[in-house]
């Protein structure tokens, strides 16, 4: 079983949003469903992650940065999350209290601690913040954890 750790985007335009969950989907096919996603469960890519992972007949891993969270989410997400993590066969909690830059941080390096790799829906480009995907797969190269950036032609952010 190989676990694989996830970093995305949030705010793909609509257009973008079928590019890169093809893009996923065709990724997670080599497994076979022999995977473990390890995901935050944002709204955005990790979203489509989850989605791509429980369809491809794989285990999902849950990682909350925070025990308000869910609160931090926009609002039409969070039935999303919900749904997710009663999918979910593992659910780790952070005992940060708030979902902040750090907490997201501290989510993705626990995520890490478990994976064989990470893949991440990246445009190359730096963090808009800390804690963002550029982060996280620079911690993930500094680990030394394979890395597979996502980015289909024609996906853009908002």
């Amino acid at each position: 079983m190989t676990h694989v750790a996830f970093t995305g985007h949030r705010g793909l335009p609509d257009d973008v949003v079928p590019l890169v969950d093809g893009a996923l989907r065709q990724v997670l096919a080599q497994y076979d469903g022999e995977l473990v996603g390890i995901t935050s469960l944002a709204d955005g890519a990790d979203t489509l992650f989850a989605r791509a992972v429980l369809d491809a007949g794989g285990r999902l891993r849950a990682v909350i940065p925070a025990t308000h969270y869910r609160e931090a989410l926009p609002a039409e997400h969070r039935p999303v999350l919900d749904d997710l993590l009663a999918h979910a066969t593992d659910v780790v909690h952070l005992d940060h209290p708030d979902s902040t830059s750090e907490s997201h941080m501290a989510a993705a390096q626990r995520m890490l601690d478990d994976a064989d790799e990470l893949i991440a829906v990246w445009d190359g480009k730096p963090a808009r913040g800390y804690g963002g995907t550029a982060d996280i797969v620079a911690e993930a190269r500094r680990r030394h954890i394979p890395v597979q950036v996502v980015w289909p032609e024609g996906a853009r952010r908002d």
